[in-house]
């Protein structure tokens, strides 16, 4: 796939987060060194700085010493850990693994392995789903914490093959989603059969539904999953389908309608907008909704050169 030169160069003048991957996912580049000044500057710097002494983010006041480990959205632990982990930072952060230490060790474990960083009777399948993530990435804790994760979202696989945060034989895109993540983070430390099958399901349910339209009917699923956001949150839009499939490297037809909404995102000098921004409380505001995004051009373009490097 060619680049566009003026575009990449743009791209590099971003911040660390930003000009690593630039360096890794479309350059071929040494990009150590630009890794490690994540922590150290920019983004990656303030998030950091933002940290409580306790290893938790925000100071909100919760009850039952659960404060500030999912609320308020997006300042608390486990989305700042998120955001942090999309930087690409390195794992072995020592403010990271202590920000893994807090959440794990204040939140509500239980007996099936699953967990709630809240006081409740039960917890969410889309919360596991991020914790898994979380532990995996940054290889926090006893493997048995992941691998007991991993066991319980296996139970929770729908007949449909994708998974649902509420009751219900029809999962949900979200849920689905970021349990995929997950999943693919867990299996590059412990790749079991199960493992595998379990995410071959759950691309099959997004596959079916060609990323976007229902699979009952054909029509559009929701006219929000063709806005390209960043950070995704805990939300679905089709780039971040994009980009699991483009990280575990699955291939297939079905794929082909939701790259061709990438290229129509596409603006005539090369970018790609901000479209949307999830509401809720942030540290920093990183890019404006309806300007031009390094982050969605640079998620778009590996995509697309992925997709072309066949």
């Amino acid at each position: 796939m060619d680049l566009d030169t003026s575009v990449v160069n743009w791209l590099l003048e971003g911040d660390p987060a930003i000009r690593w991957q630039v360096k890794r996912d479309l350059l071929d580049a040494p990009f150590k060194r630009e890794r490690q000044q994540i922590a150290r500057r920019g983004w990656g710097q303030k998030l950091l700085a933002a940290q409580c002494a306790d290893g938790r983010w925000t100071k909100e006041r919760g009850p039952n010493g659960y404060r500030g480990l999912y609320t308020p959205k997006w300042t608390s632990t486990t989305y700042t850990l998120l955001l942090l982990r999309r930087f690409g930072i390195e794992p072995t952060n020592r403010q990271c693994q202590r920000g893994c230490e807090a959440l794990v060790n204040g939140s509500q474990w239980f007996d099936d392995s699953s967990v709630a960083p809240w006081n409740t009777a039960k917890t969410d399948t889309c919360v596991c789903g991020m914790f898994l993530v979380l532990l995996s990435y940054f290889e926090y804790g006893d493997q048995g914490l992941c691998d007991g994760l991993v066991s319980y979202l296996g139970e929770q696989q729908r007949p449909d093959g994708g998974w649902n945060c509420r009751p219900s034989q029809v999962s949900s895109v979200h849920s689905t989603i970021t349990t995929l993540e997950g999943l693919q983070l867990a299996k590059k430390r412990t790749a079991s059969p199960e493992l595998k099958a379990m995410i071959k399901r759950g691309q099959e349910y997004l596959l079916k539904r060609q990323l976007m339209r229902s699979n009952r009917t054909g029509e559009l699923i929701s006219a929000k999953f063709l806005q390209f956001s960043f950070p995704p949150r805990w939300k679905y839009d089709v780039l971040r389908a994009l980009e699991h499939f483009r990280d575990t490297n699955t291939r297939d037809t079905r794929l082909e309608e939701a790259i061709s909404l990438v290229l129509k995102k596409r603006t005539k000098d090369g970018y790609w907008k901000l479209q949307n921004r999830h509401s809720g409380e942030t540290h920093f505001e990183m890019e404006k909704t309806g300007n031009r995004s390094r982050w969605n051009t640079l998620r778009a373009l590996r995509v697309l050169r992925w997709w072309n490097d066949r």
